[in-house]
């Protein structure tokens, strides 16, 4: 079964059932030299004494999860992609990162052709770790760039400089990557339109195959969060920050790439086939410090702090410290307004087949008013946000949520 939208980008060609049969990996590597000023994620600077005691634990964990997520058969579960996400996972050696693929290719039936990504600072790249990664399998980088503009990434608390972000790129295409992610942030204090224009052209003379551009979301708990309280920094207006992602969609795809979800960009046949599994809502297994899991009808969560995640591990306990059970109802909204955050929409013959019940059945009148102002469109077997719904979604996901 193939499935795809006419004019839109291909996403996958199993049938669901098959689908809902493997499961993604996420990695999680916590350590950073510094930690950025906006950054809430689960990252840590200070502790890379800690790296070969937490990739021992890691090995553990893998193996743990792999016995676990077994088939009925006995057979190991399937595995589309594994994705190294952090912190900075490029701060671990190639020989520790070759020996977590390792331990996944044990435990898990990874894809031949695997989709294998690993998060990385233009700053802490060098030629030689890049080509030894890509012999390790590592087959797509993600590299955080932020910005070209040196002022900025010094705002952002990034440690790497503009021309580093060129040269990253260049050492990765003489290692033979050949799928190659840029990060950018948009909305940021002190951020022109001619900063954002600046930095677009300069990613595009890259030619990078994938652009993920973010807006600046400022999260309690963070310097970001603090200076914007006291007043000695001020995000970007709403408006400014609607102008960037538009100017960015117009200039982007006029370059050739498809703006398949509403953050991302991709040359054809460069989507990040890893998060397409977020988007879809199929099962991923998260492993390390903090990692999320979405996976036999529950969503569960590790420990965050790595001391504790390491000591739990050589205890020989589960790492495991939040649970929900996903029920059906709830399982069924959230598959709805993920896919809709995609370009291609929501493929209306595949959520019948996944949930054996109609969508205009599990929806009724609760999309009515987003309609009505419209926020969706109808094409074929397809539910999309309208060009206008893609900058209101929230409007849209708001209404599927369980009652």
């Amino acid at each position: 079964m193939t499935i795809s939208a006419p004019g839109k980008t291909q996403t996958y060609t199993e049938p669901i059932q098959e689908l809902l049969e493997t499961a993604s990996l996420y990695l999680h590597i916590p350590f950073c030299h510094t930690r950025c000023h906006y950054c809430d994620f689960n990252t840590y600077a200070g502790i890379l004494p800690l790296r070969e005691p937490y990739v021992r634990a890691l090995l553990t964990e893998i193996a743990a999860t792999g016995t676990l997520a077994r088939l009925p058969s006995g057979r190991p579960r399937r595995s589309r992609t594994i994705f190294f996400g952090g912190g900075t996972p490029s701060l671990l050696s190639v020989e520790q990162i070759t020996r977590i693929l390792n331990a996944c290719s044990t435990s898990f039936s990874v894809d031949e052709g695997a989709e294998i990504t690993l998060e990385a600072n233009p700053g802490t790249l060098s030629q030689e770790q890049l080509a030894g990664l890509r012999t390790a399998g590592i087959n797509r980088l993600s590299m955080c760039a932020q910005s070209f503009d040196a002022q900025l990434l010094n705002t952002l608390g990034r440690i790497h400089s503009p021309e580093e972000i060129t040269q990253a790129m260049q050492y990765a295409r003489a290692a033979g990557f050949t799928s190659i992610n840029l990060d950018f942030m948009f909305g940021l204090p002190g951020q022109t339109m001619r900063h954002w224009r600046e930095t677009l052209d300069r990613a595009l003379d890259l030619h990078p195959e994938h652009l993920s551009l973010y807006s600046l979301i400022i999260e309690e708990g963070t310097p970001f969060y603090t200076w914007t309280h006291e007043g000695s920094i001020t995000p970007a207006d709403e408006d400014l920050c609607a102008d960037m992602y538009e100017y960015a969609d117009e200039l982007l795809q006029a370059a050739g790439y498809e703006n398949y979800e509403i953050s991302n960009w991709s040359l054809p046949g460069h989507q990040s086939r890893h998060n397409l599994t977020y988007w879809h809502n199929l099962p991923y297994l998260g492993m390390g410090a903090g990692a999320c899991s979405f996976f036999g009808s529950r969503r569960f969560s590790n420990v965050r702090e790595p001391l504790a995640y390491i000591r739990l591990l050589r205890a020989g306990q589960r790492p495991e410290a939040e649970s929900e059970s996903v029920d059906r109802a709830q399982a069924m909204s959230e598959t709805a307004f993920l896919g809709l955050r995609t370009a291609m929409g929501l493929h209306l013959p595949t959520f019948e087949e996944r949930f054996s019940q109609p969508f205009t059945q599990f929806a009724g009148n609760r999309l009515q008013l987003v309609e009505e102002a419209g926020l969706l469109e109808h094409d074929h077997d397809w539910l999309r946000l309208s060009k206008r719904g893609r900058l209101l979604g929230n409007e849209v996901f708001l209404r599927l949520l369980p009652d």
